[in-house]
C-alpha cells in the first residue's frame, strides 16, 4: 500500500512542478492590458473586473492547438479554452466573465494572435455587389454603457410606479445553462435577482409564470438589450465608386485564420 501511495505521491510532485514551470514560463510572454466592453459597470465593486480591464498574454503556435481541438469544436467550449489559456490576471477565467464580455475579449485576442486586419466580404449598397475589403479590429467602438450599478452589480428595473426589479448581466458560465426549451423565462430567471424585497428563487419564478405580463417581459428584454455593452461591429467601407458607406460585418469562424 505505501508502494500506492508513495507512487501517487511522485506523480503528484512531477505534476505540480510541470504546472509550476509551465506558469513561470508564461510569465515571461509579453501582454496586454484589455479593456471590457463593460468597462467593469457590471460586476460588484469587489470583483477584480469592476476595473474595467484584463490582462492577457500573446498566442504562441502552442496555443493554437486549441483552435483546431476537434473535442472543444464539438463541444463548441474552443474559445472559451482559448481565452482561459490567455488570461493572466489572478483567479479569473471565461466563466467569471460577463456574456456580454466574452465577444470583445475573442476579438482581442484575434488582434493579439495575428494583428487587427480582417477580411471580410460586404454588400455595396449602391450596386449589390459583393467586395472584399479588410477591416480594422482595433478601430472597432465600444457601445456607450451609462447604467449604474450597486456594490453587489445589480441593477434597478421599474417595471411600473408599485414595481421593483433588480437584474445582474449573466456571466459567461449562466448563459450556457439557458434552457433551450424555455430560453425567455430561463433568461429571465438568471437575471432577476429580487423582486419587490423578495430575493428567494420561488418567488421569482412565480413573478415570472403568473405577473410578468408578456408586453412588460418584452419592453424590459428590449431595455437590456438597449442597454447592453459590447463591441459594435460596424464599420465605414469604400464603395465600388469611392464614396463611402458603414456597415455591420459578420465575424464567422475563420476569425483566428488567413
Amino acid at each position: 500500500m505505501s508502494r500506492v501511495t508513495d507512487r501517487l505521491n511522485k506523480e503528484n510532485i512531477i505534476e505540480i512542478a510541470k504546472q509550476e514551470y509551465d506558469a513561470s514560463q508564461k510569465s515571461t510572454l509579453p501582454c496586454e492590458i484589455v479593456k471590457l466592453a463593460s468597462s467593469g459597470k457590471i460586476y460588484p465593486t469587489k470583483h477584480p473586473l469592476s476595473s474595467g480591464t484584463i490582462e492577457m498574454r500573446y498566442m504562441t503556435a502552442y496555443d493554437e492547438d486549441i483552435l483546431t481541438n476537434k473535442s472543444y469544436i464539438d463541444q463548441g467550449i474552443m474559445l472559451d479554452k482559448l481565452i482561459d489559456n490567455l488570461i493572466v490576471t489572478p483567479n479569473i477565467t471565461s466563466n467569471d466573465l460577463a456574456s456580454v464580455d466574452k465577444d470583445g475579449l475573442i476579438i482581442q485576442s484575434r488582434i493579439l494572435a495575428y494583428g487587427a486586419e480582417y477580411p471580410v466580404t460586404i454588400s455595396d449598397p449602391k450596386t449589390g455587389k459583393i467586395l472584399e475589403r479588410v477591416v480594422n479590429l482595433s478601430s472597432l467602438k465600444y457601445r456607450d454603457f451609462n447604467l449604474q450599478c450597486d456594490d453587489i452589480g445589480e441593477f434597478s428595473y421599474d417595471i411600473n410606479k408599485d414595481l421593483t426589479i433588480k437584474f445582474n448581466f449573466i456571466s459567461n458560465k449562466t448563459a450556457k445553462t439557458i434552457n433551450e426549451n424555455n430560453p425567455i423565462s430561463d433568461l429571465l430567471f438568471n437575471m432577476i435577482t429580487q423582486v419587490r424585497d423578495k430575493r428567494d428563487e420561488e418567488t421569482i419564478k412565480n413573478f415570472i409564470r403568473y405577473e410578468f405580463l408578456a408586453r412588460d417581459a418584452k419592453q424590459f428584454r428590449e431595455y437590456i438589450q438597449d442597454n447592453t455593452p459590447g463591441l459594435i461591429l460596424e464599420t465605414e467601407f469604400v464603395g465600388e465608386d469611392g464614396s463611402t458607406f458603414t456597415a455591420g460585418f459578420p465575424v464567422g469562424a475563420d476569425l483566428f485564420w488567413f
